[in-house]
């Protein structure tokens, strides 16, 4: 048997509902019970008697200091405040205790000039009011403050004179440090760098210059280009030579070993090369990728290469006997970039589409840390050479980040390009180059960027070939080289003529906005 449900007009459904959620907000239930003045003052004094009534005695202040001293326009929150100068008018008064001013910047009064030992009571008393470690805090002190010994007697703190209020800071703990107003991080100085300027435009590749890597020795460079051939530069003269070829497609990655004398090399054709550069010939082939090869690294301990891939995937190889250890799998589309180094995380890599950056586990083969800040592809990163930190880039930020577990450190904005390569010498310059040929550097530890840099294409070319693929510094650090899409390489060095006086940093203390995203 079931009771059918009487049915109700529409406009009687909603103001019944009108009429619930009136009588829900409209009583006060809520509002606190006004205070009663008088039974207020009744607990107050019980509660001074029955817990501070053994140190009540010790300090005496008198009523009219409140009315001398105004309060201070400055503080938000009313606090009286009393500077060194207006001494005079402060009239504390100790009893029995010692013959020296109450706190820093309060004058001598009548009575406390007066000379005379204290008695064994007020002694004990005070020694009682005041805590052990009060004695480590206040050992450049002979007294004890008025201030402070109201704080113990659980008094007002409004009347501390400022050089009390301090001590009272580096006690920590009291309801004052909570109240005061936090200043605003802001971004310390940065470091004066010289400005960097272009003294040499090398061409001889008829494609884009893709990738850049300068030999241990710092005696020449190797380039390799969408012109599908490999060449050699020496890095004095900048004059060609030697032309290495053998990739049937755009070679987008080169590296010279520390440990042997090997080139390696690899492209859009799915090949990694290792060249014997006492032969200049091809000695061995990795195999494995399923598609074009975007970048590659050496371990700078062990006799380890690794690649990536627009498969996805990042591979470790055996150099010797070409086996691949290991398949780094789990980005979910083309792997732009990757670095190795000795501590741990080893390999780290960038994924230029699915906009993550991941941190390796060299043993297992397994991920450690996906960070997943970027909100656009990350083609860029780079290790710096005395930190244990890196940068990763990003058309929506460069950021910055510390091992081993990728702790987000901050974020270098104002290069709104797709950033194709990164850079970073021992002094502290980051560099960053773009798809639109602009290139931007700053100071590492403050993310200040000191300047910008926009060099004109290669006589001939068109406008849009302004473009940089890739950057280093060499060996030494005094050089830095740029790959770029006008078909040319161009070096610039630090300006020895410049000084701080004649390129001042145009910096302002601003406000540091470390947002995560």
């Amino acid at each position: 048997y079931f009771q059918e449900v009487q049915k109700h007009s529409v406009h009687t459904l909603v103001f019944r509902s009108l009429k619930r959620t009136h009588d829900m907000f409209v009583a006060d239930n809520a509002k606190p019970i006004p205070l009663d003045e008088e039974s207020h003052k009744v607990k107050m004094s019980v509660k001074l008697r029955t817990e501070y009534g053994s140190v009540l005695h010790m300090p005496t202040l008198k009523e009219n200091l409140r009315e001398k001293g105004g309060a201070n326009t400055g503080d938000p929150y009313g606090h009286k405040q009393y500077s060194g100068n207006q001494g005079q008018e402060l009239d504390y008064v100790i009893t029995g205790t010692h013959p020296y001013p109450p706190g820093p910047g309060v004058a001598l009064t009548a009575d406390t000039k007066i000379q005379r030992m204290p008695s064994e009571s007020a002694a004990q008393a005070l020694a009682v009011a005041l805590p052990p470690s009060q004695s480590r805090l206040d050992a450049n002190r002979t007294a004890a403050g008025v201030g402070d010994i109201y704080r113990h007697a659980g008094m007002t703190e409004r009347s501390q004179p400022p050089g009390v209020a301090m001590a009272v800071m580096e006690a920590g703990g009291n309801k004052n440090s909570a109240l005061m107003a936090k200043k605003a991080p802001t971004m310390p100085k940065p470091q004066w760098h010289p400005p960097w300027k272009l003294y040499r435009v090398i061409s001889g590749h008829l494609g884009w210059v893709r990738c850049i890597a300068v030999e241990p020795g710092n005696q020449w460079f190797v380039t390799g280009s969408a012109d599908r051939t490999i060449k050699i530069w020496d890095l004095a003269s900048g004059k060609l030579k030697l032309s290495l070829t053998g990739h049937i497609s755009t070679v987008r990655g080169v590296i010279v070993s520390a440990r042997s004398p090997y080139l390696f090399s690899c492209g859009e054709d799915k090949q990694v090369k290792c060249w014997d550069l006492e032969y200049n010939k091809v000695i061995r082939h990795y195999h494995g990728h399923l598609s074009a090869v975007y970048g590659l690294d050496l371990h700078p301990t062990i006799d380890v290469l690794v690649t990536c891939s627009r498969d996805s995937t990042a591979r470790i190889w055996d150099v010797r006997t070409k086996a691949s250890v290991h398949t780094l799998s789990g980005h979910t589309n083309a792997v732009a970039t990757v670095k190795c180094q000795a501590p741990e995380p080893q390999i780290i890599t960038g994924s230029s589409h699915d906009t993550t950056i991941r941190l390796w586990d060299l043993v297992a083969g397994k991920t450690r840390v996906t960070l997943t800040n970027h909100k656009k592809s990350v083609r860029a990163v780079v290790l710096h050479p005395r930190h244990y930190t890196f940068a990763s880039g990003s058309p929506d930020n460069i950021k910055q980040w510390k091992f081993p577990d990728g702790n987000f450190i901050q974020n270098l904005s104002g290069h709104n390009a797709i950033i194709n390569t990164l850079a970073v010498n021992s002094d502290g310059v980051l560099v960053s180059g773009a798809d639109n040929g602009t290139m931007h550097l700053w100071d590492w530890r403050t993310g200040y960027n000191f300047q910008r840099v926009h060099a004109a294409v290669q006589p001939g070319s068109l406008d849009s070939e302004s473009g940089i693929f890739a950057c280093i510094f060499d060996q030494s650090e005094s050089r830095l080289l740029t790959a770029e899409a006008d078909k040319t390489i161009k070096v610039y060095r630090e300006d020895e003529t410049a000084t701080e006086e004649t390129h001042p940093i145009s910096w302002k203390p601003e406000i540091i906005k470390r947002k995560r995203f």
